[in-house]
């Protein structure tokens, strides 16, 4: 069903282009950066309201956070595409009975953060936000969550981030959007406006945001964490991330998928954090 909705909504847009490139792209860049779904529903409503509730902002756009206190470091917790603070439910449970404070943020445009678009920049001034308030000394990102991460801490060099644990980060921004335009089968002219609209408004060509270059220059301690079968994010990504961040473990799962969220994975995570 999906498949037949994107070739219909590629269709669409590739006709629009032959009247009007830029709209065409515009509505394209719209559809990549709008979430459909990330609101809580009932039951992970109440595991987050067990938190200390503080909403932060960034421009005026509101950035939920949930904090549970703990006498060991400080984790900062960041959701993928798609998701909210809850996809985080066993693992702050763990690192609760570990003695560990966990602060859990809401992305742009997802759970109860503010915002109705969604991109890893954006994202990244969020974990900025928090981190200045928090003060983490881990941070685990999952998804695009980790790319955020990453880029945040390539900017802003936190001292007091000693570690980093990306689990099933992308690693090139352009293979994830080639990925989106091959799913919809853009043509030439609106893939050409989508990266020229990107430029004007990060002020960067896609090339330029890239985890693994970023990664090459963050100090923290780092552990990969990627499925070799991912459907989402290939595993080659994880190969890229670690060729140029040195100072990083990489451990292989297989047949665990995209989420990562099992107990094999968070022993993985005890592991490095302990040591």
């Amino acid at each position: 069903m999906m498949t037949v909705l994107h070739k219909i909504t590629g269709f669409f847009i590739n006709l629009i282009s032959f009247f009007s490139p830029r709209i065409a792209g515009r509505i394209a860049l719209f559809l990549f950066t709008k979430p459909f779904k990330g609101k809580p529903n009932e039951k992970q409503s109440d595991f987050l309201d067990t938190a200390f509730k503080e909403e932060l902002k960034h421009d005026n756009l509101p950035i939920m956070t949930y904090r549970w206190l703990g006498k060991k470091e400080t984790i900062l917790l960041a959701h993928g595409w798609e998701s909210n603070s809850a996809r985080w439910q066993n693992l702050i449970t763990n690192l609760k009975q570990r003695g560990f404070g966990v602060v859990a943020l809401d992305a742009p445009a997802h759970g109860r953060s503010g915002s109705n678009r969604f991109n890893a920049i954006i994202y990244s001034e969020f974990i900025k936000v928090a981190s200045e308030r928090f003060e983490p000394n881990i941070i685990i990102g999952h998804s695009v969550g980790g790319m955020a991460s990453a880029i945040f801490q390539y900017k802003y060099q936190k001292a007091h981030v000693q570690k980093m644990i990306l689990l099933g980060a992308p690693s090139e921004f352009t293979e994830v959007l080639n990925r989106y335009a091959n799913m919809l089968s853009y043509n030439k002219r609106v893939r050409k406006q989508i990266n020229q609209i990107i430029k004007e408004r990060f002020g960067n060509v896609p090339e330029e945001f890239s985890t693994a270059k970023y990664s090459e220059l963050i100090n923290a301690k780092g552990l990969i964490i990627h499925d070799k079968k991912d459907n989402v994010i290939p595993y080659n990504d994880a190969l890229q991330i670690k060729a140029k961040y040195k100072n990083s473990l990489l451990i292989s799962t297989e047949g665990i998928g995209h989420s990562l969220a099992t107990d094999e994975v968070s022993n993985y995570i005890f592991d490095f954090i302990d040591n």
